[in-house]
């Protein structure tokens, strides 16, 4: 369907003599599937089971772990061979058989040769069951499309290009400026979906792009009931239509709608973060590293996995995104701030869950808060998202003063690049110029 970054990824784990067994993790519908079934068409041979469709696997792993057994009874099961080395052996909806997630470390400790990746929509729930095999496997984790990967996709890939390889403090063309925040603004009503996107290049119909993204959000829920239990299932309902309306807010249970108390709703924000449907920004005090050391977590805010998704539940007129972006941006800031934030857990080490954090100061009657914290080496980036002529930056100014450590600042704004002292202000469109060092290789890969 798309290139994706985590195509890179996977090509290095192919050919790692050192690899070790491949649980791939993420949302459902990110395109985990046909990733691997991409892989797979550079082996001779690909095997695929499906453990919620293909009847009489999961009894194959409640028997003996033991890798021969096992590999002898699944090539029965599918009539193909499954040979170390040349196949591709893909456990996909592994959250159905638990015990498939213990094999993957029998196959490392005595069958290393055979390329085995373990994947599932649910994956996370069957892994806080059971557990993981320590040191026995690897792990990339998967989102849904960049805006990089969005343009590549759209046929956009030599702007995308351009835009991975601009000097962060020279001013682009102000028509390449505008072309690209009209992209944005595409972006900001489709997301970063697979099936929505493929729909926007099918029929370039926002309406069938909405109706795609609605069928996700039902598919979710539909969820609920596999992984909570059943007294859960109201309050998971409630946090799935009601978080959208607190996204840039530091969240708080009593603006939930409903006689619903934290005791009850927590475990089922827990329950939705797991899922991976939304994450959680922690807020921390950036006054040290590692930046997760003095989280305090009882001071959050909530973004939805996708921008997209998180607008057709709120049912917003996402029009005014594709004929007015600019306006769109300055008006709708919170969109612009979790997209900035989505950006930055796409573009984050794949190799481990990413974590979003921001700053508040907490003395009373101040509304100081930065939006995001992101720590660069053995410094702490304070991340300031603007609306079209967001200039006032007393917030990041006063983190500044009280975090004499950090000595740069970044501000992501419908404005173009500039640098001013302590301060680089770039496009909303550069998030990706803040990317780890593996997903900078991953997405100049894209563009060959």
């Amino acid at each position: 369907m798309f290139r994706r970054i985590i195509d890179l990824h996977l090509l290095q784990w192919k050919s790692d003599p050192f690899r070790k067994p491949l649980l791939l993790r993420g949302a459902r519908q990110v395109g985990k599937t046909y990733a691997v079934r991409k892989l797979g068409e550079q082996f001779d041979s690909f095997v695929e089971i499906n453990f919620e469709r293909l009847e009489g696997a999961a009894s194959i792993f409640e028997k003996d772990l033991a890798p021969e057994k096992m590999i002898l009874s699944l090539a029965l099961l599918v009539k193909k061979s499954i040979v170390p080395g040349k196949t591709l052996l893909f456990l996909d909806e592994v959250q159905e058989t638990p015990r498939a997630i213990l094999a993957l470390r029998y196959f490392y400790e005595e069958m290393p040769q055979l390329h085995v990746i373990a994947a599932g929509s649910l994956l996370e729930f069957a892994i806080a069951k059971t557990g993981v095999p320590v040191g026995r496997i690897a792990m990339l984790y998967m989102y849904p499309l960049s805006f990089l990967e969005y343009l590549v996709a759209t046929g956009n890939a030599l702007l995308g290009k351009t835009i991975l390889n601009h000097p962060e403090s020279e001013p682009v063309d102000d028509f390449l400026h505008k072309k690209t925040l009209n992209l944005v603004g595409e972006y900001l009503s489709i997301g970063g979906m697979p099936e929505a996107i493929a729909r926007w290049v099918q029929t370039q119909d926002p309406g069938k792009v909405l109706n795609v993204l609605q069928q996700i959000a039902a598919t979710y829920a539909q969820d609920f009931e596999k992984y909570a239990k059943k007294t859960q299932v109201k309050y998971l309902e409630q946090l799935f239509r009601q978080t959208p309306y607190l996204v840039g807010k530091e969240f708080s249970y009593r603006e939930i709608h409903g006689e619903y108390r934290k005791r009850e709703l927590a475990p089922a924000l827990e329950l939705l973060e797991r899922a991976n449907i939304v994450h959680t920004i922690r807020h921390a005090s950036g006054q040290g590293i590692p930046i997760g050391a003095d989280v305090d977590f009882e001071t959050f805010k909530v973004i939805y996995l996708d921008v997209g998704l998180c607008q057709s539940i709120l049912g917003s007129d996402v029009s005014l995104w594709f004929l007015r972006p600019l306006e769109a941006f300055e008006n709708r800031g919170v969109i612009a701030e979790s997209f900035v934030g989505q950006e930055l857990v796409c573009y984050a080490n794949p190799e481990n869950k990413a974590q979003l954090y921001f700053w508040k100061r907490k003395e009373k009657n101040s509304a100081a808060e930065v939006d995001y914290l992101m720590q660069k080496g053995e410094l702490i980036l304070p991340i300031e998202v603007k609306s079209a002529h967001g200039n006032t930056l007393r917030s990041l100014n006063l983190f500044m003063q009280t975090h004499p450590k950090s000595t740069q600042a970044i501000r992501f704004s419908s404005l173009n690049y500039s640098r001013h002292h302590h301060l680089d202000s770039r496009p909303l469109y550069a998030v990706a110029s803040l990317a780890h060092s593996s997903q900078k290789e991953a997405l100049n890969h894209l563009f060959d």
